[in-house]
């Protein structure tokens, strides 16, 4: 097993419970002996087993609401189309959400629209980021219009706004996943992305949704807060560019874990993370085998809140 993804699973490990999809029992087996070897506590894993089609849980997997009144959960299953019907077959991630809610014995509802968990970010206080690119990509919901789409987010989410970027990065195959541009820190501050390189294929794009973002109102009316995040120099893998981004990072127990990837800027974003997150530990952890497959950590990821 690669020892990026242990030493993922490790690192979130230190402070809560940690659930896995395993294909299949052999699998289930394989992945506990590694586990053990890295000295992680299995009493804090737990597996659903069953077949998936690729690990971006957080794009295929099920997204968990609370009820605020009783604080009861359910969960909301999203269809799945792997980005646009990019990677077919995509039918066993399209189950996971299901299979989750009846694994932990909590009810689903399923909006009947393709919505992937990267593409949506929230201030825990009603606002929703998303970018253009994706959400309003014909290869999603051609049937649907953006404000039907807020529409969406707004039932099924509890959201009272929604607020747009343009596009997403170079070498990101979601058509511009949120995740890897523009990230909360707290209900009023974002850490944004920027290219500092005029050069490089980024330097528009980012410096667009930068633009968008400063001029941008959350729902008491107050401006965003921008914290800029430099990207990193081109993770570029045998002549392949990547979606290398610091924004793709885990807010967990155990504190906030950063990709980094044996470059320059790593130290960089590291410590203006840290100064983001004052009362969190931020923890880089390697993710240069990771990224070969166009995602990193919080694309590996998906939160279960415990109430």
């Amino acid at each position: 097993m690669r020892p990026q993804y242990l030493a993922f699973i490790k690192a979130i490990s230190r402070a809560e419970n940690v659930g896995i999809v395993a294909h299949d029992e052999t699998l289930k087996s394989f992945i506990m002996a590694e586990l053990d070897k890295q000295e992680v506590d299995l009493s804090k894993i737990e597996f659903v087993v069953k077949p998936t089609n690729d690990a971006w849980c957080r794009d295929h997997g099920p997204a968990f609401l609370i009820n605020p009144g009783t604080r009861e959960r359910m969960v909301v299953d999203w269809g799945h189309n792997a980005w646009g019907g990019k990677y077919p077959p995509f039918d066993d991630d399209n189950r996971t959400p299901q299979a989750i809610a009846s694994y932990l014995g909590l009810p689903f509802v399923s909006p009947g629209i393709i919505m992937e968990g990267g593409s949506v970010e929230f201030n825990g206080a009603g606002t929703i980021l998303t970018s253009k690119s994706c959400l309003l990509n014909k290869n999603r919901n051609p049937h649907l219009n953006q404000a039907e789409i807020e529409q969406y987010l707004f039932d099924f989410y509890g959201a009272g706004q929604v607020l747009w970027v343009e596009d997403g990065i170079a070498g990101d195959d979601t058509d511009g996943h949120i995740d890897d541009t523009t990230r909360f820190v707290n209900e009023d501050t974002v850490v944004a992305c920027v290219e500092y390189n005029p050069g490089d294929e980024n330097h528009k794009i980012l410096d667009t949704n930068l633009q968008m973002l400063k001029k941008m109102r959350l729902l008491n009316g107050k401006q965003l807060n921008i914290i800029e995040l430099p990207m990193p120099e081109a993770v570029v893998i045998d002549g392949f560019r990547t979606p290398g981004s610091y924004a793709n990072f885990l807010i967990c127990n155990a504190g906030v874990i950063v990709p980094v990837f044996n470059n320059p800027n790593d130290q960089v974003a590291v410590d203006i993370l840290e100064k983001a997150f004052p009362a969190r530990e931020v923890i880089p952890l390697p993710a240069t085998e990771i990224i070969w497959g166009q995602g990193s950590f919080h694309c590996l990821s998906q939160q279960e809140p415990l109430v």
